[in-house]
């Protein structure tokens, strides 16, 4: 097999290059010796080449066959494990608890491989998450321009955005930036008090008619009819004519609590 693989397109694949990018993915999960590393797609190996060197053990997980069998060559290490698996089917469980994530996710996984990672009963302490400028935007909004990504993963992390990964940095150029998406996971949850199942489908009935108003989304949402949806929302001290992407995460907490009372 040759050195370099090319690029697979229907595998949205992508290879990066710039060391100081590879780097800042290192330092926005505070390596130390001790660690635990999930590298998701590795692809060529020059994220793991790093992570190798500061980390105590490194669990490649690599969709391509090809490019999982030729890892082992291209980095050489004793605590590189390489996974040939879909990140999707991979067990969590199996990893130590507190470990580490350092991926570069490709554009049509991300959003369900962050829940994933996110509800995981093995949740990861630090994750740096190569994605589209777009998505990591996307985690982070703020009210206003809230959705049910955004909502998922804070529910579950502290998040921040880290550095621009300008497209022509990548073997091919992809159409559109990248950015470094860096969560923390909670320690504690952020609502101690909430049924995950009950307070997710109570957001996703919010959003799922995102041009409507709570009024009519959260009422077709959860069943109910538009008296009884205009009482929960009066009693949550939510307007009826606000829209889902203008709530805080304590507003979705109050409306579970003010639902869950009501019950």
């Amino acid at each position: 097999m040759s050195d370099v693989q090319l690029p697979k397109k229907a595998l949205g694949q992508h290879w990066l290059y710039d060391d100081n990018s590879l780097q800042a993915m290192c330092d926005s999960i505070d390596l130390s010796p001790e660690d635990t590393v999930l590298e998701i797609g590795p692809g060529l190996g020059t994220l793991t080449s790093k992570l190798v060197v500061q980390a105590k053990e490194v669990i490649a997980v690599e969709f391509d066959a090809d490019l999982a069998r030729g890892l082992p060559t291209r980095v050489p290490a004793p605590n590189l494990t390489v996974v040939q698996q879909d990140i999707l089917r991979f067990d969590l469980r199996t990893l130590p608890a507190h470990f580490k994530i350092a991926a570069n996710i490709p554009y049509y996984l991300t959003s369900n491989l962050i829940r994933l990672l996110c509800e995981s009963s093995n949740p990861f302490s630090l994750a740096a998450l190569l994605v589209q400028k777009e998505v990591a935007e996307r985690v982070c909004a703020e009210p206003g321009n809230m959705s049910t990504l955004s909502v998922s993963v804070q529910f579950y992390c502290d998040v921040m955005l880290g550095l621009n990964v300008p497209a022509a940095l990548f073997t091919p150029p992809p159409k559109v930036d990248s950015q470094i998406l860096c969560l923390e996971y909670r320690e504690m949850p952020l609502f101690p008090d909430v049924d995950p199942k009950l307070f997710f489908r109570i957001v996703k009935a919010g959003f799922a008619q995102r041009r409507k108003t709570l009024l009519n989304s959260l009422g077709a949402g959860m069943h109910l009819s538009r008296e009884q949806t205009g009482i929960w929302l009066e009693s949550a001290g939510i307007a009826p004519t606000t829209r889902a992407q203008n709530l805080s995460l304590q507003q979705w907490h109050v409306l579970y609590k003010t639902f869950e009372r009501r019950s």
